[in-house]
């Protein structure tokens, strides 16, 4: 469990903190291996002890902003990370919560396969006509989707936020004349933010950023189940191919965005409370699409999105950890064996209740490259400048919604 925040709140300089903080004890401006395991751990920005006084001023001007000193009374008085979260949801934010995909859509479009596939007659010809369109012929998921604004603004979504709360904070305005990939990090159990904030416009995405049209991405897998993948295609999600990023950002004009989850499968399988292990050290196929295309690149980072479940301990070269990977391997997709609580219980499948606050940092302009111009360099220059910007994300955020966090950011393959 989460240690209680205690009701006098000092944010400590970054270069002040406890030698348990692996990034803060970094000097260097290089990215390097710190650990012997590989982990690529990024320092701060001002890391040498001549900067204490500039650090010390940037965390007092961070607590006097408006949004900053709402969040610090609001996380006095509750006591415990923003939220209660022995509080029992309401029945509306379980209904909003049961509107998500995994609790409500996939297990209920699965049901109702069963059911058709069952039936005589011509219920069962329409249905075989359908499935064959699903499987063989639907490919919307490849042009951008149907998103629908009022299914995506709707009662049960706006809930679904209120559950955790899941709401968003950004760093810069973005030009609606331009296209951008967001990359989100992390991955978590099942990406519960990425879910709230651009997946539905439950958190007034559109107010924050007018002109900006987000499509997540998710497995092509997830399209050829059906009915749950009209679901999908209603809230704007879309495959994760390479021909569905190209033709959002090309295709349908200025704005028009994508957002991925970049850690993927794997790095559900290191989505533990306090730890933020992120699969980035050679996730680099994102780079070369804002080449082709020349959109931009933000960084985006979810506090919180890893405390919502615990995962059943699976260290690398453990036996669980090794069958983890090999069905993630065979099958494209993860298998982590998580908890969470229950509707009246300590113990379930439901996420906790634990603030999930989305930072969407500073975009990463990238100039568009013809085909042949594009080097593993200029790729590993603009990789490199993602890696920073997500870490200042980090870093500047990390006193406010990762108080309690067990180890600090750190890129793995």
């Amino acid at each position: 469990p989460r240690s209680p925040v205690m009701a006098t709140i000092e944010v400590e300089p970054p270069t002040g903190e406890s030698a348990n903080d692996p990034v803060d004890k970094v000097g260097s401006i290089e990215y390097a291996d710190a650990h012997s395991d590989g982990l690529l751990v990024p320092p701060l920005i001002t890391s040498k002890s001549s900067d204490e006084d500039d650090d010390s001023k940037t965390a007092d001007m961070l607590l006097t902003t408006p949004r900053i000193k709402a969040e610090l009374k609001a996380m006095s008085e509750s006591g415990i990370g923003n939220i209660d979260e022995a509080k029992p949801p309401t029945w509306t934010e379980i209904i909003g919560l049961l509107a998500t995909p995994l609790y409500s859509a996939l297990p209920l479009s699965l049901l109702l396969c069963f059911y058709l596939i069952r039936c005589n007659g011509w219920i069962l010809y329409l249905f075989l006509l359908f499935l064959t369109y699903t499987l063989f012929i639907q490919d919307f998921q490849n042009t951008g989707g149907f998103p629908l604004p009022f299914y995506r603004k709707s009662f049960a979504f706006r809930n679904f936020v209120k559950y955790f709360p899941i709401e968003v904070e950004k760093m810069a305005d973005l030009d609606p004349s331009k296209n951008y990939i967001f990359g989100y990090h992390p991955h978590g159990i099942i990406g519960m933010g990425a879910q709230g904030v651009f997946a539905t416009d439950a958190t007034r995405f559109s107010k924050l950023f007018p002109g900006i049209m987000p499509r997540l991405l998710t497995l092509d897998l997830n399209f050829r189940i059906p009915f749950f993948s009209l679901l999908l295609g209603a809230q704007g999600v879309c495959s994760a191919s390479k021909r569905s990023c190209m033709h959002i950002l090309t295709k349908l004009g200025p704005g028009h965005s994508v957002v991925l989850v970049l850690g993927g499968a794997k790095e559900s399988l290191d989505a533990h409370p306090g730890v933020f292990d992120l699969t980035l050290k050679n996730r680099k196929g994102f780079v070369k699409v804002a080449l082709r295309t020349g959109a931009a690149i933000v960084p985006t980072f979810g506090f919180g999105e890893t405390d919502v479940f615990y995962q059943v301990e699976n260290p690398h070269g453990s036996p669980l950890r090794k069958i983890q990977e090999f069905l993630q391997s065979q099958l494209k997709f993860a298998v982590p064996l998580f908890f969470g609580r229950g509707i009246f219980t300590n113990y379930g499948i439901l996420p906790l209740r634990r603030k999930i606050m989305v930072v969407i940092g500073n975009p990463i302009d990238i100039p568009k490259t013809p085909e042949n111009e594009i080097t593993p360099d200029l790729v590993n220059k603009y990789h490199q400048m993602y890696l920073k910007g997500l870490t200042e994300v980090f870093n500047k955020y990390k006193n406010v919604y990762a108080r309690d966090r067990k180890s600090s950011i750190a890129f793995t393959q």
